[in-house]
């Protein structure tokens, strides 16, 4: 059994964790503080610790099958742990405080870069880990400086639901949305023909921003300038809608559920939603379609990738990696990555494993362009900053929709004061 010391509260890592706990609780929609015990039990001998934040799938699930038969491959016993997609960081934090980490984490991809700072992941090739046959999109979400901290399990996105009926009616072909034009011009057709436009989450929370970032990438813009005649665009795209009542005012509170919930109605022509809708699609009671969503001149917007990353965290004895590489080896590999995406509604990290999907399921053909187009919230080296600029970019969302501000010194305040907190 491994006796682990609790380090001092001035240590370097202390002051990290302590620091990581902020920038979780900004990205995170509802944030936790998680007691000192983690549940991580005995991680020496023959037990190595697993936490995940899938909850959802008890003892005796499938996914818990797998997870088991990794460590029963690997030649030892996993103990799992399942908690809230908040407690895995949160938790994780207290756990490298205490010198008490798991040995593997499957983390949420934006908070890996939050780890790494704090101290508690181990990169991908100091764990042997192979990152070769990920997508570099989907590995970007989970690399800093240069350097892959583990690898992605799978990923979901966002692109654009359509009500077939909806748009027949308004005599809206949805092959014609090629870019912002073509896709106004659909919406103001069908509120002529006595229906409702387009729903999306628009609320003062990370949702808002996850749902807004494929019309400001897809209009050029670059998170590092969120005053840009380019994120402008966008906005000003949003508060049109909105204005011209192509979208509903509730955009402005809606979560991504309660705009599911507005577009299963079946009034309306579109709704910006993710993967994991579609389940509640098929059962919808009308006829549907998925379509990208397109970037302002034309072509795919890039969408932000959710899903998350099997990571090792730092553990004294370096021994132990060798085992956990095993685990993590066996949960990714083709055939258990295909039943796990599938279970979770998420498309794969690899090209193989999505060419399978696309094939067992075509509904899910959107979906794998749209993820092999999407790109990480943390990419482009903002790591950390992200939590703070994205904080920034649903405030001036709201205050835009709300007419609060212009959309220009909605985004103009938002960077002074993202800039204000990050150029430091």
């Amino acid at each position: 059994m491994n006796v682990r010391t609790r380090p001092p509260a001035t240590s370097p890592r202390s002051r990290r964790c302590i620091a990581a706990f902020a920038a979780v609780g900004a990205l995170m929609s509802v944030a936790a503080c998680g007691s000192s015990d983690s549940g991580s039990g005995d991680a020496g001998g023959g037990t190595y610790t697993f936490w995940d934040p899938y909850p959802q799938f008890a003892a005796g699930s499938a996914w818990e099958k797998t997870v088991k038969d990794c460590g029963s491959k690997a030649g030892v016993k996993v103990k799992r742990t399942a908690m809230d997609t908040t407690d895995v960081a949160n938790k994780a934090l207290l756990a490298a405080q205490q010198s008490n980490t798991p040995d593997v984490l499957v983390v949420d991809n934006p908070v890996v870069s939050t780890l790494v700072e704090a101290g508690i992941l181990t990169k991908a090739k100091e764990a042997g880990l192979d990152t070769a046959a990920h997508d570099k999109n989907l590995l970007g979400a989970g690399t800093v400086d240069g350097d892959a901290y583990g690898v992605p399990i799978g990923a979901n996105t966002l692109a654009l639901y359509y009500n077939a009926d909806v748009l027949k009616a308004a005599g809206v072909d949805p092959a014609s949305v090629k870019d912002w034009a073509t896709l106004t011009q659909a919406l103001a057709k069908v509120k002529k023909a006595g229906k409702k436009g387009i729903t999306f989450s628009g609320i003062k929370t990370e949702e808002g921003s996850f749902q807004f970032l494929p019309w400001f990438w897809g209009a050029g813009a670059d998170l590092r300038d969120l005053g840009s005649a380019e994120a402008v665009s966008a906005l000003s795209l949003w508060k049109g809608w909105l204005d011209k009542g192509y979208a509903p005012n509730s955009v402005i509170n809606n979560t991504q559920t309660t705009s599911w919930q507005e577009f299963a109605s079946g009034d309306y022509a579109f709704a910006e939603n993710g993967t994991w809708q579609l389940a509640n699609a098929k059962k919808a009671g009308f006829k549907y379609g998925v379509v990208t969503i397109p970037a302002k001149d034309g072509g795919q917007a890039a969408a932000p990738t959710g899903g998350e990353f099997v990571t090792v965290p730092v553990q004294k004895d370096s021994g132990r990696y060798a085992t956990s590489k095993k685990i993590v080896d066996c949960l990714t590999d083709s055939k258990n990555l295909l039943a796990t995406d599938t279970t979770l509604s998420y498309v794969a990290s690899t090209t193989a494993v999505q060419e399978q999907q696309a094939k067992q399921d075509p509904a899910l053909k959107p979906w794998v362009s749209a993820v092999r187009a999407a790109k990480g919230r943390t990419s482009d080296g903002l790591g950390t900053k992200y939590p703070v600029i994205s904080e920034q970019l649903w405030t001036a969302v709201q205050a835009a929709l709300s007419g609060a501000q212009s959309p220009g010194d909605a985004l103009a305040a938002a960077q002074k004061a993202a800039a204000a907190k990050t150029d430091k």
